[in-house]
């Protein structure tokens, strides 16, 4: 043999082998545009389109008859296969050329494949979902009474003499006024005096104390609490 001869390769020889039903897809629909496609709106085949598939075929070492066949059965239980086998609709070969129609009976058969194929598609979602609740189950949520739904107060409940069925207060009453604080009278300078007992006002609200000390116009008196105070003298009222 020649060294050219030798040298030489065939086509066979040079294809790639496809591996998985999605290569031998792609494929086809490279091989034959006019008839398979990968998306869009699918195109209903001619029946007995398997064996011109294998008589065109039958020289390349891409595919095999036994993943033709797989691939085949992918592509005419898809849904969007499914789908476009509809009744009136002509059915082509491998060159796109149109054939016969599809009969009442086929498109039925189809409708009802999709029909059952979308609802196992839908219980295995279902069965996926459950399964993913089992391995994580959430806490159980429980609504909680209003009065403990506000953070960091305390609820405020009714006490046993509080009467419910009360009347509400006429709004054309008018509310009383509190009753006014008793004048204080300022202590004069002469009475105040080591031990005598004093109102000293600390705040709002006088205190009696007894005074300690003085000095001045300083005195130092000491509350009913045992606390000492220091102060001035027109600070103490009449007790």
């Amino acid at each position: 043999m020649k060294k050219s001869e030798a040298l030489m390769t065939t086509p066979t020889e040079q294809n790639v082998k496809a591996a998985t039903v999605k290569d031998v897809l792609a494929y086809l629909a490279t091989q034959f545009p006019a008839c398979f496609s990968l998306t869009g709106e699918a195109k209903p085949l001619k029946i007995g389109i398997f064996q011109d598939l294998a008589e065109r075929l039958q020289n390349d070492a891409t595919v095999s008859k036994t993943q033709l066949r797989q691939a085949l059965r992918i592509y005419t239980s898809s849904w969007r296969y499914l789908e476009a086998t509809k009744e009136g609709i002509s059915r082509i070969d491998l060159d796109g050329v149109a054939g016969e129609p599809i009969d009442a009976s086929q498109a039925e058969h189809a409708s009802k494949l999709l029909e059952e194929s979308k609802a196992k598609a839908a219980e295995k979602r279902k069965a996926k979902l459950a399964e993913a609740k089992a391995k994580n189950p959430q806490p159980a949520v429980t609504d909680k009474p209003a009065y403990k739904k506000t953070p960091n107060k305390k609820a405020i409940l009714p006490s046993k003499s509080t009467k419910v069925n009360q009347k509400p207060v006429s709004q054309s009453q008018p509310e009383k006024a509190p009753a006014p604080a008793a004048a204080l009278q300022p202590v004069v300078t002469g009475q105040v005096i080591v031990g005598s007992k004093v109102l000293i006002k600390l705040g709002q609200n006088p205190m009696p104390a007894t005074v300690l000390e003085v000095h001045k116009d300083d005195v130092t008196v000491q509350l009913g609490s045992g606390m000492v105070v220091k102060t001035r003298q027109d600070s103490l009222f009449l007790a």
